[in-house]
């Protein structure tokens, strides 16, 4: 089946994008990957979207995909792995094997949290290490915790974590938070929560079943520490959800998709939206205005086309 947008990604970008497209009554298809609803499924209270002075986040994710629907938009539970941006109609491949046509394009994966890599981290993933505070912190009712890194990830997650651990201890690779979020504050005033800054863990410790303690060590004196632990939670940042995209369209040095007024890539007729272009701003609605302007963009393109052929 020939669509007019296929979409890739359902977080706040692509349902955005998939509101206004089939609204506009272009044939929209969104491919909702292995996380419907994007990043903010896995948060709690979201209370910087216009509108909601504090809303769940699968709430809100829940209402932005209805939203689609009702226009047409069809959405579907699979991920695109290949993609073939030589000629129109663009050609998409799922996991699965099947094949979608589409005459654009709009790019809205989002990012992944970062790994450290270093030892220890993947033997212990899901046995207290984790990238999800709003996930796991229920289990961690009086425990001792730590978080690695300084930004708004990192104090986010520090903030929900302090309803539940006794102890929090941040380890910051600098020699300062670099969070801009005024919840940041918050945290640095929490008793709870404890700073180490120029660290980096090098190892990561267990008795085979949970974590137990992380090696510590200071950038500056390179002196090492083992602290006792039962959780870490990985707040390093991200990494754009487009491996499947190389020598497809052009991606920066870090995987980023690099743009071109607004939101055209460098494939006339594929576009992006959100995170996967967006490694300043990282806000819900910033991507939303993105898959806006993307949705929008396509649908001036696909005029166009029509234009020429005519």
């Amino acid at each position: 089946m020939l669509y007019d947008v296929a979409i890739i990604g359902s977080g706040p970008a692509g349902l955005t994008a998939g509101i206004y497209s089939s609204r506009g009554k272009m044939k929209t298809i969104i491919f909702e990957g292995d996380q419907p609803g994007g990043q903010l499924t896995t948060t709690t209270g979201v209370e910087n979207w216009p509108g909601d002075v504090s809303v769940m986040g699968p709430d809100l994710m829940e209402r932005m995909r209805e939203h689609a629907q009702k226009y047409g938009a069809e959405l579907v539970h699979k991920t695109i792995i290949k993609t073939d941006f030589s000629k129109t109609p663009f050609r998409l491949e799922t996991q699965g094997g099947e094949v979608i046509e589409a005459k654009s394009v709009i790019v809205a994966t989002g990012a992944k949290s970062k790994r450290l890599g270093c030892p220890g981290e993947a033997e212990y993933f899901s046995k207290g290490v984790s990238t999800c505070a709003t996930c796991d912190a229920p289990f961690y009712q009086d425990r001792e915790v730590v978080i690695i890194g300084g930004g708004d990830t990192a104090m986010t997650e520090a903030e929900h974590l302090s309803k539940f651990a006794k102890k929090i201890t941040v380890i910051q690779i600098t020699d300062s938070l670099t969070g801009k979020d005024p919840i940041k504050f918050r945290v640095q005033e929490d008793p709870k929560v404890d700073f180490m800054f120029n660290s980096t863990v090098k190892e990561i410790k267990g008795d085979g079943n949970q974590v137990t303690s992380v090696v510590v060590e200071n950038v500056e004196t390179k002196e090492v520490t083992e602290l006792p632990t039962q959780g870490v939670f990985l707040a390093i940042g991200y990494q754009p959800n487009t491996n499947f995209l190389k020598d497809q369209i052009e991606l920066d040095n870090y995987g980023y998709v690099v743009l071109r007024d607004h939101t055209k890539t460098s494939i006339d007729g594929v576009f992006c939206a959100g995170d996967a272009a967006d490694f300043k701003y990282r806000q819900a609605i910033t991507s939303a205005g993105e898959g806006c302007k993307a949705a929008l963009d396509a649908q001036a393109y696909l005029v166009q086309q029509e234009m020429k052929e005519s």
